[in-house]
């Protein structure tokens, strides 16, 4: 005990503080909860029309100053990225902005399936909002399997190898840039996919309105 105060007492006068450190923080939801949230897609790839499956997802690009991140929500059907948003956090808002964007591309006639891990963004109160069961059914990879949510980041690992690879970012302003460059000048307009018949995107989707 004297010790202890005598330590204590030598701290103080020597302005000598504890350092807390922050507890680590999960960004999958408890055990108790994953339970709860189903694979309605069950790796179903291939859905017969626009505007009955979408995919969403992050991913960490490197820049200079730091880490910037991407969220894309993919139509499955033409894998069209409908929706994408750059960020230099993880907040749930960023999440948020790419699906209402998506919301705003296209015109939902019915209940849309969303695929997306378990990250804490996709099981949130504010995503669940933003989701609502009259215009979608929210669908989760299994736990720790991210071939369950393969074609979409299938597309982050491509925009990375053919386009962001070939840059040193300066930051999340240069990653919009360039993201913004590769999704609506080529990949959804030029790009030929091997799914879509070897047309792109844009083209995929024309085809079966026409």
């Amino acid at each position: 005990m004297i010790a202890e105060k005598t330590v204590g007492n030598y701290m103080r006068e020597e302005g000598i503080k504890a350092i807390w450190i922050r507890p680590y923080m999960r960004t999958t939801v408890a055990p108790d909860f994953d339970n709860k949230l189903k694979n309605i897609l069950d790796r179903d790839f291939s859905p017969a029309a626009p505007n009955t499956v979408w995919v969403t997802d992050i991913t960490y690009i490197y820049t200079l100053s730091g880490f910037a991140y991407l969220t894309s929500v993919m139509d499955l059907f033409s894998r069209k990225i409908i929706g994408w948003q750059v960020s230099h956090n993880l907040a749930t808002e960023h999440v948020l902005k790419a699906v209402e964007k998506a919301k705003s591309n296209r015109n939902l006639s019915k209940p849309v399936i969303i695929h997306s891990d378990r990250g804490c963004q996709y099981v949130s109160k504010s995503y669940l909002e933003a989701t609502p069961a009259k215009q979608f059914i929210r669908s989760y990879s299994n736990k720790g399997n991210p071939w369950d949510n393969a074609c979409i980041e299938s597309f982050h690992a491509l925009i990375k190898r053919e386009w962001l690879n070939r840059y040193v970012i300066k930051d999340s302003e240069h990653v919009h840039q360039l993201v913004f460059e590769y999704i609506e000048t080529f990949y959804n307009t030029v790009r030929i996919h091997e799914h879509c018949g070897m047309m792109a995107p844009y083209d995929f989707e024309h085809a079966l309105s026409s």
